[in-house]
């Protein structure tokens, strides 16, 4: 069953949705997961969760595309979990050595409440993203957006653990640069990933 398909079922309000969106995106939803919770029982009550998330928001939401609507989902509910039973350090510390490493790249000092900040902030990041070469964007990806351990990243890109890190690090510091240039972020001589 494609994505169409599925999106479908859910605006239909028809219960087979939920288990041919486990078939398909089941594991790739219980791999975010797991990257922030380190626990595959924990994981698993996510991965339920977001399909309970698509369920109830579906009626109003039409996703054009399936797969990043439902990782957002799964990114959401697990960063939640980990507020709120404030477990930062579980899952071998993957989650907080990423947040530490990229805090680097951003300054505390940028008030994120506002709207129209986080907007242009928002944009600034992704038009960095956009202009950097395909293993560099993975890579950032991998290890920001997914919190997936430098080891597994190797693995998955077929790079050594120290390339990886080198990437990381001339990638934040590239960021940190673009964000100085841009006044998003006071100027320093720092790496976000050391």
């Amino acid at each position: 069953m494609d994505d169409k398909e599925i999106v479908n079922l859910y605006w239909q309000r028809d219960e087979a949705a939920i288990p041919a969106t486990a078939a398909r995106y089941g594991s790739y939803c219980r791999i975010i997961a797991f990257n922030f919770l380190g626990n595959a029982e924990d994981a698993e009550e996510c991965v339920n969760d977001t399909w309970l998330g698509a369920w109830n928001s579906m009626p109003t939401n039409r996703p054009a595309r399936l797969a990043p609507y439902l990782a957002k989902l799964t990114r959401w509910l697990s960063l939640g979990r980990l507020r709120d039973s404030r477990r930062l350090k579980r899952g071998g510390g993957e989650v907080s050595l990423a947040l530490e490493e990229l805090s680097e790249a951003l300054d505390s000092g940028i008030d994120v409440q506002l709207q129209v900040e986080r907007r242009e902030l928002a944009a600034a990041i992704r038009q960095f993203l956009a202009g950097l070469d395909e293993d560099r964007r993975q890579v950032f990806l991998a290890r920001y957006w997914f919190m997936a351990p430098v080891k597994e990243i190797a693995r998955r890109f077929g790079f050594s653990e120290s390339k990886v890190k080198s990437m990381l690090s001339r990638t934040c510091r590239a960021l940190r640069e673009k964000l100085e240039e841009e006044n998003y972020v006071e100027r320093r001589n720092s790496v976000c990933h050391e």
